[in-house]
């Protein structure tokens, strides 16, 4: 829209152009000069006057669909985002259990008879070769906690299970009121007799109604670890009575898994092999052949084993006249423990395999002499666990 001319009718502003005023001259009117100069004068002035009242009243900035200019100023540069800040990056932390090792260690003489009276100056722990510290120490005086494991089988017609059942009946008397006792036999697979009881005549009976045996297998592998196994959620000192031939038949375990799992085990394991009258007896009247006699040669080493690398010890009696001065010692052993702990100075978590010496000492490190009652200088024997198994380390949280 141009604006050459404006009228104002009823307060609104009406615009018009010049061909308007043309056609009024070119009508053949007669007009005074001096009228018209002044219609000319009046139409200038309303002009400008109507010019100022419209640049008035438009609001600033372009409004509605108002043309851009025909040569627009080039647009600022967009100022540069505030430079991003790198979010934090996560952190990652490395979760290492170092585990705090207890061993259960029993000190005797050459002969087996218990040294008492240790103090904690009188121990030293190496792991891996390497001096430890002991943290803790004392004496366990926790009532017994333990499994009879027993061979209840066909096998030798049944012979190993007879000779397990009637010297498992020497422990009783020197059990106490407060320790605890269950019974599992096995022979294919293992069987819970009776759970943990302090009602020492209720694993004394249900020892006495076993009669007749099952099968023919001896799987001695599989129910010690289901036994290790059942123990893992008992608390305290915890050990097993094992009673057989060590022979194993067929178990689902193989020997080296079977220690694999007794390294990482917190349980003390004593041994007692049925097979010696039995290989006495067959020795003397030529039934025992090279291959016979060897695998029961390595069915007591196998028994060995297990208990000496979880600290505790194997009985072979050849006798049954012996069977209560070894059930004797068995207890004597659990109640004359001595607890040590300890935190590794190895704290890599790489899931390997730590060797585990105990040696007695002198309270100024030098070598401990013990001596009997006539003064005679005697050997010291330490039995505890060999080892464990460091954890394995993991990115936590």
């Amino acid at each position: 829209m141009r604006h050459d001319g404006a009228r104002e009718v009823g307060g609104t502003l009406r615009c018009f152009g010049a061909s308007e005023l043309s056609r009024n001259l070119g009508a053949g009117m007669r007009i005074d000069t001096t009228k018209v100069t002044k219609r000319i004068v009046l139409w200038a002035v309303i002009t400008v006057l109507a010019s100022a009242l419209v640049r008035g009243q438009a609001p600033e900035g372009p409004q509605g669909n108002a043309p851009a200019p025909s040569n627009p100023a080039p647009a600022a540069p967009p100022k540069p985002a505030p430079p991003q800040q790198k979010p934090a990056e996560a952190g990652v932390t490395i979760s290492v259990e170092v585990p705090v090792v207890t061993l259960d260690v029993i000190a005797t003489t050459q002969h087996g008879d218990i040294i008492p009276g240790l103090k904690k100056e009188n121990f030293r722990i190496l792991e891996d070769g390497q001096p430890q510290t002991i943290t803790n120490f004392g004496p366990t005086d926790a009532p017994i906690t333990m499994v009879v494991l027993l061979e209840f089988s066909a096998r030798a017609y049944g012979w190993f299970s007879y000779q397990a059942k009637y010297w498992a009946d020497a422990l009783f008397p020197n059990l106490k009121q407060k320790d605890w006792v269950a019974l599992v036999t096995f022979d294919m697979k293992p069987r819970m007799e009776v759970d943990f009881t302090q009602n020492k005549d209720e694993v004394r009976q249900a020892i006495n109604h076993l009669y007749f045996p099952g099968f023919s297998e001896s799987n001695v592998f599989d129910a010690l670890l289901d036994t290790v196994d059942r123990l893992k959620g008992v608390k305290g000192k915890k050990s097993i009575l094992v009673l057989a031939s060590g022979v194993d038949t067929f178990s689902k375990h193989t020997l080296d898994q079977t220690l694999k799992a007794l390294r990482g085990t917190d349980v003390t394991i004593f041994s007692v092999g049925v097979d010696k009258p039995l290989m006495n007896y067959l020795q003397l009247h030529g039934g025992v052949g090279g291959m016979r006699e060897l695998n029961y040669l390595q069915a007591e080493n196998q028994l060995k084993t297990f208990a000496q690398m979880t600290g505790g010890f194997a009985w072979f009696p050849q006798f049954d006249g012996e069977i209560p001065g070894v059930m004797r010692e068995v207890t004597e052993f659990l109640r004359h423990q001595y607890s040590l702990s300890y935190t590794p100075t190895n704290t890599k978590a790489d899931g390997k395999y730590r060797k585990i010496k105990v040696e007695l000492v002198a309270p100024d490190g030098g070598p401990l002499t013990i001596t009997d009652q006539k003064g005679k200088k005697l050997k010291w024997v330490v039995y505890a666990k060999e080892g464990y198994t460091a954890p394995v380390g993991g990115v936590g949280d």
